[in-house]
């Protein structure tokens, strides 16, 4: 009796080590073939930018292709839905942030859950986005931006890239605030509404800062402030939005998810590797010049932030009757 109990114990033991070494081995294994990352948003937009820049690392360290394909539109859910859909076998991952936070709330008639069926990898940065306006616009400041707006209700337009684009949401938490009324002017884009600013069409756009810095460093935008809760790094001269009005802060959160139920082994891997990439003093400097913050976090980590990032962007569309066309 007491051999068959000892080797009863030792088979048991021996069951629960295979599917471990199984991982393990997988993770080993991994990547054998190139892997695709879906990011919801055009070419040029600040996902776009802040993907590739990883996503060559990682094919470096890994010695596998990333490669990165643009499926834009609906404010990046058919992104995630192509991610959703695909095999969870690590070969498919989604650029993801607060955008996704904020569609979870804007779509009522989604086919997935993005908390539930998007595994959370690593984060990548938190970026302020940055209130420009055309240069002809008669303010130079926040405050007078805000005076000259509230002595023309509803004739100052803000541009964004669609309706719950992150931007969107920026300009309605800066209504909210400000008491003041603008006018909301969605392109499908960040190019076209930036072109359009540009050329006088629209006064404002609460843009992403990869693709402004360019346009305010030649000084054909005029840079207000940005929206993070403290100064950007690549920006040091702009004040916050909330130095004006307490309590403001919209930002810009991305990094890498999965489809779930993607093995574990795998997402770890992927987190080790997205971290140390993130802290690279060549990719941390770019970051930053990018007027981004590098931000390395836990799959659980950047779990629970997404799950924060979705409540407070679900009360902001409520308080403001937000709904997609």
């Amino acid at each position: 009796m007491m051999l068959a109990r000892r080797t009863f114990l030792r088979l048991a033991a021996s069951a629960a080590v295979v599917p471990a070494l199984a991982r393990t081995a997988r993770a080993d294994a991994y990547p054998s073939r190139p892997v695709r990352i879906i990011v919801g948003f055009a070419a040029g937009s600040a996902s776009d930018i802040l993907s590739r820049l990883v996503a060559q690392s990682l094919a470096d360290r890994l010695g596998h292709p990333f490669i990165v394909e643009n499926h834009g539109g609906a404010g990046g859910t058919l992104g995630a839905e192509m991610a959703v859909r695909a095999p969870a076998d690590g070969y498919t991952l989604l650029y993801c942030g607060n955008a996704d936070a904020v569609s979870a709330t804007m779509y009522d008639k989604l086919s997935y859950n993005f908390l539930r069926d998007i595994a959370p990898i690593a984060s990548v940065a938190r970026g302020p986005l940055v209130l420009v306006i055309n240069p002809a616009f008669p303010a130079k400041t926040v405050p007078e931006f805000i005076a000259y707006t509230k002595a023309n209700p509803g004739k100052v337009t803000f541009a964004s890239p669609g309706v719950g684009s992150v931007a969107h949401m920026a300009g309605a938490l800066f209504m909210a605030k400000a008491g003041v009324k603008l006018v909301h002017v969605p392109y499908r884009g960040l190019g076209p509404a930036m072109s359009d600013l540009l050329g006088g069409q629209v006064q404002a756009i609460f843009s992403t800062t990869p693709p402004a810095m360019g346009h305010i460093k030649a000084g054909r935008l005029r840079a207000l402030a940005v929206t993070s809760a403290t100064r950007s790094a690549a920006l040091p001269d702009l004040p916050t939005i909330g130095d004006f009005l307490p309590g403001y802060e919209a930002s810009l959160l991305s990094g890498f998810g999965a489809p779930a139920r993607t093995p574990a082994a795998i997402v770890d891997k992927l987190n080790e590797e997205i971290n140390a990439i993130v802290a690279e003093p060549t990719v941390k400097a770019r970051l930053i010049d990018l007027g981004n913050t590098p931000v390395t976090m836990t799959p659980a980590e950047f779990a629970k932030t997404l799950a924060e990032e979705t409540e407070k962007w679900a009360q902001v569309i409520r308080d403001a009757g937000i709904k997609h066309a």
